[in-house]
């Protein structure tokens, strides 16, 4: 069920019999406030100047020839010309037993694109740190999102594993006869690479070793390869641990890294140059964009390929984008990367639609995000102001939620006192940053994204557990919580409009890729049922029709909140 669809057409298809252009905009929106109705038309204003009318006058035109019989109670001209719609609550009870009666929670299946999404994209040698946690948990809702909709979405991972450092790490390997292990930890490959640059800086025949190396790896070196895919292995799997303690749905499956598509570059390149839209300047082969200025003001140049032959990340991801649409038949790629790498996206992309690589009925779409900080505001990092290991950070959080449940629960035992403080704590810390627009910059703040109160996963998470509860003491099965609905009192209306508004939230979350909306929507259900079960006695309510009613609310709003979570990969329990 999607209201806002269905009367945005209602209301256009008024506008038009009242005389607006045919392609003019409703502009329905949710109402901000109770008072202004559950949905508001806001387009009359801008079309009746177009048309020379008083906005007044036109408003009442399109009223009359709105048709909303048996869907709105109530319809009212307020101010200048918006129109506030109410909605009966009978037609909201009879959408509330459908809904519930729906295993989708009646949210649509859409006609299904092919959608590839690029996240997470750690580089090869290194431990995750929390740079990369905003990428990896809204890619990772993002795709729940999508995929929840019907849509074939491909996770991409696009790991940094190829490069010049590779001939580094290969020759420090062969220095320390480290190259004997089979496998390796991380943590020691993290200092490992600190230790192989500080020999690169400081020793000139090692650096030319290294750079041998680099040349050998890109010829396919039998020896090369092997030591290349032994550093490759150890940080796919540890990387996975990760991820699995995330929650989030990437597997090794979903590795395409830079290594990929080493062999379509030099055809790329000799297209683009065969194209007439890259030349040779200097050496280098170079694409010239007029769309973007140097500070000369002249056509900025794009380096494909440099002097001594070597190719450039702007090569590899004019590859990345041709194979997504050629060989996995894309109709929409996503890009969930930091807004730093804006106008490289952009300009790859400029590259790619000059060259004719992809089509533009194909959307190419950077959902770009801001930064983590400190309580100072500024980038969040160590004391000793390296980058913070995301494991570090999970650890704590998992300490924190773990004294946190055994303060509030001294009896529980300690395996379920894990489990809990696993799902509190990693929620809390994922919905920390899900709740935030993502192109804005945000404070992490342990105690807030902690707390049982306010905007937090603990808040929507208890929420659940407490519908739950009241759900197990009424002591009916959940599939024989059936009957009339009644929504006499205003607090059950508002959390009836509210209830029925999951599909908006889902398509604004798949269309924007703004996991926030769906946090402010299973956070306003919340506050609203906490309100309703304030006013509204449910399991002693005044008669067994009205028991039933409001059982059947509560049941709507628990799979909601869980629904809501799950695309967000937060998990719930039924105590806490």
């Amino acid at each position: 069920m999607n209201i806002h669809t269905l009367i945005s057409t209602k209301v256009q298809q008024a506008l038009i019999v009242a005389g607006a252009p045919e392609h003019s905009k409703a502009q329905v929106r949710q109402s901000a406030k109770t008072s202004f109705g559950d949905y508001q038309a806001n387009g009359v204003m801008i079309i009746a100047k177009q048309l020379g009318m008083s906005p007044h006058k036109l408003a009442h035109k399109v009223v009359a020839a709105l048709d909303l019989t048996g869907i709105a109670q109530q319809i009212e001209i307020a101010g200048p010309g918006f129109i506030n719609i109410f909605l009966d609550p009978h037609w909201l009870a009879q959408q509330l037993i459908d809904t519930l009666a729906s295993p989708r929670l009646g949210v649509a299946n859409v006609e299904p694109q092919t959608i590839v999404v690029d996240y997470s994209a750690p580089n090869v040698a290194k431990e995750m740190h929390i740079g990369h946690m905003r990428s990896t948990i809204i890619g990772d809702a993002s795709v729940r999102t999508l995929a929840f909709l019907g849509h074939h979405v491909i996770r991409v991972n696009h790991i940094g594993d190829w490069g010049t450092q590779f001939g580094m790490l290969i020759a420090y390997m062969e220095k320390i006869q480290d190259n004997r292990k089979s496998t390796m930890p991380l943590s020691s490959l993290e200092n490992f690479y600190r230790a192989a640059k500080k020999s690169y800086d400081e020793d000139p025949v090692f650096a030319e070793r290294a750079r041998s190396y680099v040349v050998k790896l890109q010829c396919g070196d039998d020896y090369c390869i092997q030591m290349w895919r032994k550093l490759v292995d150890a940080t796919i799997a540890q990387n996975q641990k990760t991820y699995d303690r995330l929650n989030v749905t990437l597997t090794r499956n979903d590795v395409m890294g830079e290594s990929m598509y080493n062999n379509m570059l030099p055809s790329i390149v000799a297209d683009l140059k065969a194209k007439g839209l890259a030349v040779e300047s200097e050496g280098a082969t170079v694409v010239f964009l007029d769309e973007f200025k140097n500070k000369k003001g002249e056509p900025m140049g794009v380096i494909i390929q440099k002097k001594d032959g070597a190719y450039l990340y702007t090569t590899t991801d004019i590859a990345c984008v041709k194979y997504r649409y050629e060989k996995l038949k894309a109709d929409r790629i996503i890009y969930y990367i930091d807004s730093r790498q804006h106008q490289h996206l952009i300009q790859t992309w400029n590259i790619v639609r000059k060259a004719g690589y992809v089509p533009a009925s194909v959307m190419l779409e950077h959902h770009m995000f801001g930064m983590m900080l400190g309580k100072d505001g500024k980038p969040l990092k160590t004391r000793s102001g390296s980058a913070i290991k995301l494991a570090d950070l999970l650890d704590e959080a998992l300490e924190r939620a773990r004294r946190l449940v055994a303060k509030k629960n001294p009896d529980m035992d300690t395996i379920e006192l894990e489990k809990l403080a696993q799902i509190i704590g990693i929620g809390a810390v994922k919905y920390a940053d899900l709740s935030k627009n993502r192109t804005t910059n945000y404070i992490f703040d342990w105690d807030k994204m902690l707390s049982f109160e306010g905007n937090t996963a603990p808040y929507i998470q208890y929420a659940y557990t407490r519908i739950v509860s009241i759900l197990k003491r009424s002591r009916k099965d959940n599939q024989h919580v059936i009957g009339t609905i009644i929504l006499d009192k205003k607090q059950e209306t508002q959390l009836a409009v509210r209830l029925l508004q999951l599909e908006e939230a889902i398509f604004t979350v798949a269309q924007e890729g703004t996991p926030h909306v769906l946090c402010t929507y299973l956070y306003d259900l919340a506050v609203l049922f906490s309100s309703f079960y304030e006013h509204c006695f449910i399991l002693y309510a005044e008669s067994e029709a009205v028991r039933y009613s409001r059982l059947q609310l509560a049941l709507l709003t628990a799979r909601t909140l869980k629904q809501g979570l799950e695309l967000l990969g937060i998990e719930t329990v039924e105590r806490m």
